[in-house]
């Protein structure tokens, strides 16, 4: 019996381009599947918040979280695994699309978690999506990544502009540095003389070195 209204539990065009298998065998794990991939989701969203959600359309297998290849930390993906196949049908008609930490989140059919796909396939240890994002986005870090090399970049450069080294000595600075260095050997002089006689002045208070020269003398 055909439909007028297009099916929300059927899964999107996109393909994982790791798969290892053929188109055939593509289709087949994904009409049996209790797996979904869950993506957009903000960096901070904790996977207890992730389960109360999700546990709404049936009993949870697992959730595996997506993490930062270098860094070990979430990165804005997850897979949800159910024990059946109609739960996760569920989802993708009542959570697909729905909000969870002020994100609109995507859910979609997934031919099953293998054990390495977890972690950001982006260079920068993230999600490739995150490295081509010209835009803020707090939930997800602040800038993409090749959006924050550009503006170091930009800045480094604005800061040698505007710090650039002095090539030419100011009129006046090596007259300045020989009265600083004048100053600085006279106050010497002072320290050593001030040291001298606190220490003649030590000798003629303290009983203890009046009894030494005594005995140098006697000697």
């Amino acid at each position: 019996m055909t439909s007028i209204v297009t099916s929300l539990a059927v899964p999107s065009t996109y393909r994982d381009q790791q798969y290892q298998g053929s188109s055939n065998q593509f289709r087949d794990d994904l009409s049996t599947t209790a797996t979904l991939y869950v993506g957009n989701l903000s960096f901070y969203t904790t996977e207890e918040q992730i389960y109360e959600l999700f546990s709404k359309c049936g009993e949870i297998k697992r959730i595996i979280m997506g993490l930062d290849r270098n860094n070990k930390t979430p990165c804005g993906f997850c897979f949800v695994e159910y024990y059946h196949r109609a739960d996760a049908l569920d989802c993708m008609k009542y959570i697909n699309g729905t909000k969870l930490d002020e994100r609109i989140i995507r859910c979609d059919l997934d031919p099953g978690f293998k054990e390495g796909r977890q972690f950001g396939r982006g260079r920068s240890g993230g999600q490739v999506r995150d490295e081509y994002r010209t835009e803020f986005d707090a939930g997800r870090g602040g800038w993409g990544h090749r959006m924050r090399l550009t503006l170091e970049r930009e800045r480094e450069q604005k800061l040698k502009a505007t710090y650039e080294p002095i090539k030419d000595i100011p009129q006046g600075a090596d007259e300045y540095k020989s009265r600083q260095q004048d100053i600085a050997s006279r106050k010497r002089d002072r320290d050593d003389d001030v040291d001298g006689e606190r220490n003649k002045r030590t000798k003629e208070q303290n009983p203890r070195f009046r009894e030494h020269d005594d005995d140098d003398d006697e000697e």
